[in-house]
This record gives C-alpha cells, sequence and structure tokens, in this order.
C-alpha cells in the first residue's frame, strides 16, 4: 500500500533502511553501494531505492530535515512497511574538541529541544536512545576498518538558524554533536518496539568554525555509509 508521502507498494522496502536527510544522498548510497537497485518512491522529490548488499535487502531513503519530518517519514516505514531496523546516516556539527571534520558520531543517546515526545503524555522526561545490538555492530566495523569514531550524546535540535544560537550549555554537559532527526527516529522505534541507530559524520565545528561544503556533505561520507550498510545487513 503507497502512503501519502511513499509509493512503495507492499514488499518494495526491505526491512533495513538507511535514512540520510538528503534524498540526493540516498540515491548515491543506491548507486554507489547497492546492487540490482529499483528506485520505489520520488513524492515529494524524496527519493527511495532498495537493491542489494553483499546480496543481501537493503533500502535507502531520505526524510528531509528536522524531528517533524523525519518523523512522518520514519513512522511510514516502520507501521506502513514493516521496517524493523532503521539507521539514520547524516551530518552534525561538532560540539566538542576532540571531533575532527569527518569522522563518526554514533548516537548513543539524543537529546533534544524539541517538544516531540510529548505525544507520548509521559510523567517525566524520556531519554531516548539507539539500540544497543545496531551500535556494537557499528563500533566493531569502524574498529575493523580504523576509521575514527565517537560514541555519546547528541543534540537534535528543533531549529537551525536559532535566535539564541548558544550551544554552551549543551557542551558543559558533554554533548557530542549536533544535528535534527535522531531524536524523533529514536522515540519512533523505541514506541514500535523495532532498532534504531543515528551514526552521523562531522560536516562542520561550532568550536573552530571549519566547515565542508555541499558537496562533499551529500557525496563525501562514504566512510559513513559503508557502517551502516555493514550494521544494516548483519544478523542478531
Amino acid at each position: 500500500m503507497s502512503t501519502a508521502h511513499n509509493a512503495a507498494m507492499n514488499g518494495e522496502i526491505a526491512k533495513a533502511v538507511l535514512l540520510p536527510g538528503d534524498p540526493l544522498r540516498a540515491k548515491f548510497i543506491a548507486d554507489n553501494f547497492l546492487e540490482d537497485v529499483v528506485q520505489f518512491n520520488d513524492v515529494r522529490n524524496m527519493l527511495g531505492f532498495t537493491g542489494t548488499y553483499k546480496g543481501k535487502k537493503v533500502s535507502v531513503m531520505g526524510t528531509g530535515m528536522g524531528c517533524a519530518s523525519i518523523g512522518i517519514y520514519s513512522y511510514e516505514l516502520i507501521h506502513f512497511y514493516g521496517v524493523d531496523k532503521l539507521i539514520r546516516v547524516g551530518s552534525c556539527g561538532a560540539m566538542q574538541p576532540q571531533l575532527e571534520l569527518g569522522d563518526l558520531v554514533m548516537a548513543i543517546t539524543a537529546s533534544t529541544d524539541s517538544n516531540y515526545a510529548h505525544q507520548y503524555n509521559l510523567p517525566g522526561t524520556f531519554s531516548a536512545g539507539a539500540d544497543f545490538d545496531l551500535l556494537r555492530k557499528a563500533v566493531e566495523v569502524s574498529e575493523e576498518k580504523g576509521y575514527r569514531y565517537h560514541v555519546g550524546n547528541i543534540l537534535s535540535a528543533d531549529v537551525f538558524y536559532n535566535d539564541n544560537p548558544d550551544r554552551t550549555p549543551w557542551m558543559k554537559m558533554g554533548t557530542m554533536a549536533v544535528e535534527m532527526e535522531s531524536f524523533a527516529l529514536y522515540c519512533n522505534a523505541a514506541r514500535a518496539g523495532v532498532k534504531a541507530l543515528g551514526i552521523m559524520s562531522v560536516s562542520d565545528s561550532i568550536l573552530t568554525g571549519k566547515e565542508l561544503p555541499p558537496i562533499e556533505r551529500q557525496n563525501g561520507f562514504t566512510k559513513m555509509m559503508e557502517v551502516a550498510l555493514e550494521t544494516a545487513i548483519a544478523e542478531y
């Protein structure tokens, strides 16, 4: 069945899906890493593809920017298409000095200034966390390949152009990096009882002002893509 945001029919999407924010990054992954690729979605130009990686079926689909957007796409993938393994592959801004451009960041937890979790009527503050099996596999792959990586808490910010852009309070709490989507993904996965992980590549640094150009953000994060694909096809 199709939805308002996804034209795929039943069976066209794999159980494991990589979720870049940028739909052109989804196309890059499909073109460069997958075989026997079939495009299943172009609604709103949010491209989605299914193919095989090392003989195993994997899908990749863009999610857009922010908790609201990934909240829609990940919810539909889980509840309408039976996806049970979701791995975000995105960019992030470093908030700690040990992070360098191009490093991998794996979010064991995601903090937020969004009200996304208010929908669950929880009597407190929800700590949104990654699936440990996925996280452990991603770390193993990164170590085997000698890739620089960091594991810790990140911030999923609700506003990009913030009227008060000071991230110092989050930095004081040891928050590694800032992005905009993982918290909502983790919430949707937790509520549905499925596996999720956010793997990001450092595209810029709040501390130094250094940043990568847009084309490198779209096509250059191949280490992150490789780690995510190896994690997606792993058996548990």
